[in-house]
């Protein structure tokens, strides 16, 4: 079911970003439901980042590395 909201933006905002959706055959509404899906994708994301992270936890360099040495290619 969906449900609506109200935002509030610039004018011109509002007209460009119109205009953008048209040009890409699409509407204002839906990509504001693709960005609304994606936002509330993203704690979830940093969630796998952090599992991820911790696996490799176990890795250790040993010493603290200068400057020079974390820039070197």
């Amino acid at each position: 079911m969906l449900k609506n909201i109200t935002f509030s933006a610039e004018k011109e905002l509002i007209e460009r970003a119109r205009a953008r959706a048209a040009a890409e055959s699409t509407t204002l509404n839906e990509e504001f439901r693709r960005w609304l899906e994606k936002y509330a994708e993203r704690p979830f994301e940093a969630d796998a980042f952090a599992e991820l992270m911790e696996q490799f936890d176990y890795v250790r360099p040993g010493r603290s590395f200068r400057r020079e040495e974390m820039n070197e290619r």
